[in-house]
């Protein structure tokens, strides 16, 4: 585990890895630090032949609160996994969105595409880009007390940045979703198909493990291939365009806020909304 600083790596056991968030004292807030490393731990699973599973979980009282800066990752020595530049002293949206491509929508299509089966257990809070995390994995198992929230409408932009809500939810739960900024349980996560199953908070792990080792008992090839086969069926819906498209209108909503708002890329006044949605639940 010490070759990361923001993320622990556990396994194989079973044939299952386990990656873990672990910034528990910021409820998981991704810098772009944890989402680098986050990209190499599972490379890393992804490479070993022993791993035929991999879990992807969050330390602490939440899954994921959202976005958070860079943190400490050193962008002189960082080599980007993708083909887009960005630099933060720019001005002008062409880096801004270089930095979305490289560090959200690009990973988060790397993991969605492991030719593994991948299981999200997730907890507490999951707060817009804590989605982008959860969504690309194969199976998402929930605690009891999961809540989910994507209210970046409120900042002046469409949605995440990995803007595959109507594929997670349907596409009027995920205009509610976006439109009202409201929370939605784990229970009606459940409901709409978005998660698999709900369990007792103190089940969650155990719950995800087992099943995670019970796929792990089939081969390899099969499971490949049955993830390739509903992941190319999502795909001749258009899923990747629409999500390039998403991209290209989330950087229409930072240029306008830049516009309006004195160079500042969201509208100030949305962190006001937010708090007060998130205010409604303890």
């Amino acid at each position: 585990m010490s070759e990361f600083k923001t993320v622990k790596y556990e396994g194989p056991t079973n044939g299952v890895a386990r990656i873990t968030l672990a910034r528990p004292e910021k409820r998981n807030a991704q810098t772009m630090e944890l989402l680098s490393e986050l990209n190499t731990a599972f490379d890393k699973a992804a490479h070993d032949n022993d791993v035929k599973v991999i879990i992807l979980a969050g330390e602490g009282r939440d899954f994921s609160s959202g976005h958070a800066g860079p943190g400490g990752l050193d962008f002189k020595t960082f080599e980007p996994v993708g083909t887009w530049t960005f630099n933060f002293k720019d001005k002008g949206q062409e880096s801004h969105w270089g930095m979305e491509e490289e560090f959200f929508l690009g990973y988060c299509w790397r993991w969605r595409n492991i030719p593994k089966p991948t299981i999200a257990e997730v907890q507490g809070w999951v707060i817009a880009g804590g989605l982008m995390l959860m969504w690309p994995m194969d199976i998402i198992i929930a605690a009891d007390d999961a809540k989910f929230t994507d209210p970046v409408v409120a900042f002046g932009v469409n949605a995440v940045e990995y803007c595959a809500h109507p594929w997670e939810m349907g596409v009027r739960k995920a205009k509610e979703m976006l439109f009202t900024g409201e929370v939605f349980t784990a229970e009606e996560a459940k409901a709409i198909g978005m998660v698999n199953h709900v369990v007792p908070r103190d089940e969650l792990t155990a719950f995800a493990t087992d099943m995670a080792e019970r796929i792990a008992k089939r081969p390899s090839m099969g499971l490949k291939l049955a993830k390739e086969s509903v992941n190319q069926a999502q795909e001749a819906q258009g899923m990747y365009n629409a999500l390039k498209a998403a991209m290209s209108l989330q950087q229409l909503g930072h240029a306008h806020a830049k516009l309006v708002h004195d160079g500042i890329p969201v509208d100030p006044e949305g962190q006001k909304v937010i708090q007060e949605i998130l205010a409604k639940w303890k």
